[in-house]
């Protein structure tokens, strides 16, 4: 089984260690490089391309969000697949959305428990998005207040340029599109629940929810579950 394999762009030392030595007690965790600063951090990250990068949003040089934008941007013609997982003690809105429109895949908050980081660092390797419950709140309720604008920072321009129907697809999903329990199991993604908490809820597998899950992408054409998110708020699919 291939290892994730993880960089760390984290300015304070001992938060630095703490996570590396943590990480290194799995064994499907391999951390491959360390950076203080960002721009050690993004040579560091070209040179290894490691499949997360976990970086700290306050760096001393520059900030996270900006890393991110340039991890994300195509420079000299080499774009890096690397996943950006967001660590911060930001929880302010503006922080938030401004890291998601960079490209972050992930946003977590410093004070958030091991167990819970590792959940982040595997759903982000799975190509998902992961948001602290704290941050999914801001989220939503952004959602709630402005879906188009935060749907901007899921959806890819392009996307829209080639296809000026876009906006108006998403807005005429009707609900008999998804089941009764994918319904239930969106609801549930809405309110920020992971999978295991919605297989508790809704007394069914994790496996279950997971293919609940991939059907609920596919129907709403969504990349990950934030995107799903946003997208069932906005067409009125859930409250």
């Amino acid at each position: 089984m291939s290892k994730i394999r993880i960089a760390l762009i984290e300015d304070h030392d001992l938060t630095r260690v703490g996570i590396r030595t943590a990480l290194l007690q799995k064994a499907d965790i391999e951390v491959v490089g360390e950076a203080a600063n960002a721009a050690e951090g993004l040579k560091m990250l070209k040179m290894v391309q490691p499949d997360i990068a976990i970086v700290d949003i306050g760096l001393p040089d520059k900030d996270g969000i900006e890393l991110t934008r340039e991890v994300k941007s195509t420079a000299n013609g080499q774009q890096l697949l690397t996943k950006v997982l967001i660590l911060t003690l930001r929880d302010n809105k503006e922080a938030v959305l401004a890291a998601f429109a960079a490209g972050a895949d992930s946003y977590c908050m410093k004070d958030i428990k091991f167990d819970n980081l590792l959940e982040a660092i595997r759903v982000t390797y799975n190509g998902n998005a992961w948001i602290d419950p704290a941050i999914a709140r801001i989220v939503l309720q952004q959602a709630q207040q402005n879906p188009q604008k935060l749907e901007s920072a899921f959806v890819d321009t392009k996307t829209i340029a080639s296809n000026p129907d876009y906006v108006d697809n998403l807005e005429g999903i009707q609900p008999y599109t998804l089941t009764e329990r994918e319904l239930e199991v969106l609801q549930l993604i809405v309110e920020g629940c992971s999978n295991a908490v919605i297989a508790e809820r809704l007394y069914i597998t994790v496996g279950t929810v997971k293919t609940h899950v991939r059907n609920i992408l596919n129907k709403l054409c969504a990349d990950d579950r934030t995107q799903a998110a946003v997208r069932a708020l906005r067409s009125g699919l859930v409250g």
